[in-house]
């Protein structure tokens, strides 16, 4: 039986899928994944898995940030794409200037993230064999957009952050400053509640007490490792 070419792509799709599978069930080290929308206390359950002992914990944005300094992978495509006007009297990259660019405009968004987020990854990924030849137990890594760039088939397992809204909303005002149409117009670019519940293996609820989110941390991550 001859095989289509879309019927050879979805065999080397299931190929593919299956190896990372085997690979996750090989390794010793864990690997959590950790998401949610702007105000849910991510920053703080991070701090948590810092205390923790044999455990690291990445961040998207300071990969992406780093990969974007002058001589890193990202920055002369950067400044090829989106020209000098983005850099300081440094020649480093002015994350204002590029952010009022991609933000207003879509196209340019999808450039800057088609750039950026293959290199994180790649990054990641390089993280992840050094720590684990390190005898790291526990690998962290959040990402606001873990879901959208495919990273379940890094993780073990992907954790949603979450908060009510209103919490959400008070935490950004007194923290950030925000003025309700700043923070509505942020929530509404982002995943909702349901699409981040359905994608994501566990929900935290770090709406209340810490103590209470702690507690939930605690029993997920036992029936992790």
């Amino acid at each position: 039986m001859t095989l289509n070419n879309k019927e050879i792509r979805n065999h080397k799709e299931n190929l593919r899928r299956k190896r990372l599978q085997e690979a996750k069930e090989d390794r010793e080290m864990k690997i959590i994944g950790i998401t949610g929308g702007v105000g849910c206390g991510k920053s703080k359950v991070l701090s948590w898995f810092q205390a923790l002992p044999d455990t690291k914990v990445y961040e998207a944005d300071q990969i992406a940030h780093l990969l974007q300094e002058p001589g890193a992978c990202c920055y002369k495509e950067i400044v090829a794409e989106f020209g000098v006007r983005i850099l300081k009297e440094d020649g480093k990259i002015d994350r204002k200037i590029l952010g009022s660019i991609v933000f207003s405009d879509a196209i340019k968004l999808e450039r800057l993230n088609q750039i950026v987020h293959p290199k994180v990854k790649q990054y990641v990924q390089k993280c992840i064999r050094e720590e684990e030849s390190a005898g790291t137990r526990l690998f962290v890594l959040e990402a606001a957009l873990l879901l959208e760039d495919g990273y379940e088939e890094i993780c073990d397992e992907i954790w949603y952050i979450y908060a009510r809204e209103e919490i959400r909303r008070a935490r950004l005002k007194a923290s950030r400053g925000y003025s309700d149409e700043k923070i509505t117009s942020m929530l509404q670019a982002q995943k909702s509640e349901n699409e981040f519940r359905e994608a994501c293996d566990r929900t935290i609820d770090n709406s209340g007490l810490w103590k209470e989110t702690c507690s939930q941390l605690k029993n997920a991550l036992e029936s992790v490792c």
